[in-house]
């Protein structure tokens, strides 16, 4: 079943160069509990596409539909997971999940049983009370990654959640992310430039072209979870994904480099 629907998605901005066409025409369908993830070269409109999705910025043309019902502003049933977590840093770990819950009224007692179910899932049970700067950067993604779920979306939202870690943080995140996706069958939308990452984690992944972004073309990964990044399987398909959009790669180095 459908879950999530984007029809006609055309974004541009205006730039003292004129008009910059961002993504055009984008149509997509991710269904319920589905784990898609979109790759493209570095400037091409993934997370533009990803903050129409939460709400954050409006298309000129198109529209999003949850569950068949357009949406045009944000809301709780769709939150972004940002690559630096946007944590708050004069607040606990607990303080933190449990932030949303707070916010919409939720019962102390009723926010703190959901906040740490969620750290126990995400193995940060022992720093509910231990503040941001006490944390390594792995560790505060999991708890943005808490926030998230203890909202209990109905799509997740993730923007390069994994890029700034080191290599053995970012696998054991695959292998957690992997974990919480087959315990929750969230409907997930993960934005990364790491393919291989893509081709680990996804049912699906679509692949960008350079601007103006459009699905250039789909992957489906078949192969049984848990995954883990160096699986012969998972490097012949990032192999394949990146074959396809190592042409959009060149033209954005080349653009870059002109400008």
């Amino acid at each position: 079943m459908s879950k999530l629907e984007l029809r006609g998605i055309t974004k541009y901005y205006e730039t003292g160069n004129g008009r910059l066409l961002a993504l055009n025409n984008i149509s997509l369908t991710v269904k319920d509990g589905e784990f898609v993830c979109i790759v493209g070269p570095s400037g091409c409109g993934k997370t533009t596409l990803l903050n129409i999705i939460a709400g954050l910025e409006k298309p000129q043309e198109g529209e999003v539909l949850l569950d068949g019902r357009q949406v045009n502003d944000t809301s709780p049933d769709r939150l972004m997971v940002f690559q630096e977590g946007a944590l708050f840093p004069w607040l606990t770990v607990l303080q933190n999940v449990e932030f949303g819950l707070r916010t919409a009224g939720v019962e102390k007692g009723k926010r703190q049983e959901i906040t740490r179910r969620y750290l126990e899932m995400m193995h940060l049970s022992k720093f509910e009370n231990s503040y941001v700067h006490q944390l390594s950067t792995g560790m505060k993604q999991r708890v943005a990654i808490a926030r998230g779920l203890a909202m209990d979306p109905q799509v997740l939202l993730m923007d390069e959640p994994f890029a700034a870690l080191d290599a053995q943080t970012r696998d054991m995140l695959h292998a957690e992310l992997q974990n919480i996706h087959s315990r929750t069958r969230k409907t997930i939308v993960f934005v990364t430039h790491n393919v291989r990452e893509s081709a680990c984690l996804a049912d699906r992944v679509l692949a960008l072209t350079y601007r103006p972004a459009r699905i250039k073309k789909e992957f489906p990964i078949n192969f049984p979870r848990p995954r883990q990044i160096e699986d012969h399987f998972v490097v012949d398909t990032a192999k394949m994904i990146f074959a396809e959009i190592k042409d959009e790669v060149q033209r954005a180095v080349s653009e870059q480099n002109v400008r």
